[in-house]
Parts: structure tokens; C-alpha cells; sequence
């Protein structure tokens, strides 16, 4: 208990901002509150019961100042005698400890016998472990609800990318890919889409993931810029009829592991000629001339040239106002470093579900930090894409 009560403390402290985190601070406050009041009335709220001892009687407001900023309480009030909920005082002792018991909820996979250890330090007795599953159901429902909401309108690029974590499964630790999903849609604002947790390299995996958003109202997809892993591509060709962009970033990490350590510089500058060039004719041209260049003294990475070649320079064929973010996944990086910075705080994970109850969360939060920023792709270029159905789609994957 010492450890995760460690890891719970370090994960607040790096979170102190999140306003997740306060909107859930004030969402368990309120639901522990009526869960002792039902221990004091004998009833559920709008329960009739001829077991009733008392009855509520509206609410009193009340700011709540925590680490995690203001938050406003809704305390009952009852009709015979006072009501103060215990965790507010001491107040720095007890909001850590709910605090932590909204972490043990996201961390612990629904720990019951955790949570109801927490409620009770914050000196709240009489909660029941039916009532503690109700209260970490409800914390799922918010992030799950972000999660699996329906996608309207076009979106015409899907940025896919994955990080791993470990997780216990039947008695050993493994590790497991979190599939995130980013796309854009036609007024040139970005949202996380999709969240998964899965083998990286199974087709299975990928057909229900991708048919899983389709389902949800993800259509228009033009492009799909995504790392090379095994299966995505074919699942890619059957669920949508869209270019695959293969990341810029990685690729160029695969192809340098062709050469020695003195050739590398050489081997990049030659191989970004292709990537100034400012049409996609231009680019194909000087990609071959590149490739025969190294047929001699690096033979194998001239083949893996012409076997990349289409799916790599698949976002020349797109608006250049969009080249530089749609040829590669490092959109994504920033989000990714982020999870992982939380993850390892975890170590290993319980399930599956515990992770997807993290990574929700955070990714939430950065969700709605997108909605307040500036267009991410210009609109000029978007209308280019929609409008014009004559517009090349170099590398289009067909079933």
C-alpha cells in the first residue's frame, strides 16, 4: 500500500493543474456526500421507505479551495440536525486522500478493497463496497463517454500512433500497445478520436479499431499517416478507401540502420533532396535517382527505397500548406511523451481497463485544450481536398 500510495502522491503533484482532475475532485465530493447521507436518512434520494430516520432538505453552497483549484460543493442538508461531510476537515489531509481515491480508481483497475480503505482514512464510515463500485462506475462513465462519443462530419487526415506500457495478463507482465487516434476534420481543428490498447501488429486488432470509429461517424478519410506496423495496412485497405502516408520519421530510422555510423549524415542529406523537391513528379524523380545512387555500396537500402517509395512520399500529393505536419506522426509525439510521463509514474498496470482509464483521462483534458486553440491545418487547403475530385492521391490502398 506504501508503494501505490507513493505513486498516487507523485501522479497529483504532476497533475495539479488538470482541471480533469478538479472536475472529478468535485464529482466524487458530491456522490461521497450522498452516500453518507443515505446512511443517515436510511433511504436513497426519492426513496420511499418506512426505514427512514430523516429526510433531506435542499442544499447549501460551499467553495472548496484544494491543490487542484476551487471547487464548488453542493452540500445536503437535512431536516432534523446538522450534516458536514468529514472529509473537509482537516481540509490538506482529506483532499489528498480524495484525491487519491479518484487516482486509485483510475490506476487500480476499480480497486474496491483501495477505495474503501481510502474513504475510510478520510474518516467517512459506513460506505459500502456496492457504493464504491457505483462511485468508480460513475468516474468511467465520464471518460468512456469522451471516448466512444459520435464523430460527425468529414475528416479528411487520421494521424495513428502507439505507445506501450507494461500490464499484468494471466500471471506475467507484458507489454501492450496504446493505440491513440488523432484526426482533422474539414474546419481544420484536431481531436482525439480514438483510444485502444491491443497488439500493435495484429490485423484483428487494428479491423476492429478503425471499423470501431467508422461506426462512430468517422468518414472522408484521405489520408492515413501512421508507422509501418504489420496489419494496419490491410486493415487500413478494408475499411477505407484513403492514401496510407508511412511516417516520414520512422521510416528515415529504419533506412539509416542500412548504414554505418560514418555513412548516416551522408545517407539523410541525400535522402531529404527528395523531400525539398516542390512537386510530386519532382520528389518521385529525385527519390529514384537517390536509390541508384546506393545500389552499389548499400544495396539493401536502395531496396527498401523502391519498396517505400509510394507510401512514403504519399503526402506530396497533398496540399503543401499541409506537407509538414501530415508526412509524419510527430504531431502525436508531444501527446505520447505526455502518457508515458504519467504512465511511468504507474509502472505496470493491473489491466487493461486501468489503462485505458488513465489515458482517457488525460487525453480528455488535452481534447478540450485543442478546442480552444487556433485551426491546425489552413481551411485553403482542406477546400482544395473536398472540392477538387480530380486532386492526385498518389500510394490510394485498394482492397
Amino acid at each position: 500500500m506504501a508503494k501505490v500510495s507513493m505513486a498516487l502522491a507523485e501522479l497529483v503533484e504532476k497533475g495539479a493543474q488538470d482541471e480533469v482532475v478538479r472536475d472529478l475532485l468535485a464529482h466524487v465530493a458530491e456522490r461521497l456526500m450522498e452516500f453518507e447521507v443515505e446512511q443517515r436518512t436510511g433511504a436513497e434520494y426519492g426513496e420511499r421507505t418506512g426505514d427512514r430516520s430523516n429526510s433531506r432538505n435542499g442544499y447549501r453552497d460551499r467553495l472548496w479551495e484544494t491543490r487542484v483549484g476551487s471547487v464548488d460543493l453542493r452540500i445536503p442538508k437535512l431536516r432534523r440536525g446538522s450534516y458536514l461531510p468529514a472529509f473537509l476537515e482537516p481540509r490538506r489531509t482529506a483532499e489528498k486522500a480524495l484525491a487519491a481515491v479518484i487516482q486509485e480508481a483510475y490506476i487500480q483497475g476499480v480497486s474496491t478493497r483501495s477505495v474503501d480503505e481510502l474513504v475510510k482514512a478520510m474518516g467517512m464510515t459506513g460506505i459500502s463496497k456496492s457504493q464504491v463500485s457505483r462511485l468508480c462506475a460513475e468516474i468511467d462513465e465520464r471518460v468512456n463517454a469522451f471516448l466512444t462519443r459520435p464523430l460527425e462530419g468529414d475528416w479528411p487526415y487520421l494521424w495513428i500512433d502507439a505507445t506501450y506500457v507494461k500490464v499484468r495478463q494471466a500471471g506475467r507482465i507484458v507489454s501492450v500497445a496504446v493505440i491513440i487516434a488523432v484526426a482533422v476534420n474539414t474546419d481544420g481543428v484536431r481531436e482525439i478520436v480514438g483510444v485502444a490498447v491491443g497488439p500493435s501488429e495484429a490485423e484483428p486488432f487494428w479491423l476492429k479499431f478503425l471499423r470501431d470509429l467508422t461506426r462512430r461517424g468517422l468518414r472522408g478519410v484521405k489520408l492515413v499517416i501512421s508507422d509501418a506496423h504489420l496489419g494496419l495496412k490491410a486493415a487500413i485497405a478494408k475499411v477505407f478507401n484513403a492514401t496510407w502516408q508511412r511516417c516520414r520519421v520512422h521510416f528515415m530510422r529504419n533506412a539509416l540502420a542500412h548504414a554505418n555510423k560514418g555513412q548516416r549524415q551522408m545517407v539523410l542529406a541525400l535522402i531529404n533532396t527528395a523531400f525539398a523537391q516542390e512537386t510530386t513528379e519532382a520528389a518521385h524523380e529525385q527519390w529514384r535517382v537517390v536509390a541508384d545512387h546506393f545500389r552499389t555500396k548499400l544495396p539493401k537500402l536502395a531496396v527498401l527505397l523502391d519498396e517505400a517509395e509510394n507510401e512514403v512520399l504519399a503526402f506530396m500529393g497533398f496540399p503543401r500548406a499541409h506537407r509538414k505536419q501530415i508526412a509524419s506522426t510527430n504531431p502525436l509525439e508531444r501527446l505520447n511523451a505526455e502518457i508515458k510521463r504519467r504512465t511511468d509514474v504507474v509502472g505496470i498496470f493491473p489491466n487493461d481497463a486501468a489503462i485505458v482509464r488513465l489515458v482517457g483521462a488525460l487525453l480528455l483534458e488535452q481534447n478540450d485544450e485543442w478546442q480552444l486553440q487556433r485551426r491546425y491545418l489552413s481551411l485553403e487547403g482542406l477546400g482544395a481536398i473536398s472540392d477538387n475530385q480530380n486532386h492526385r492521391l498518389s500510394a490510394v490502398i485498394t482492397g
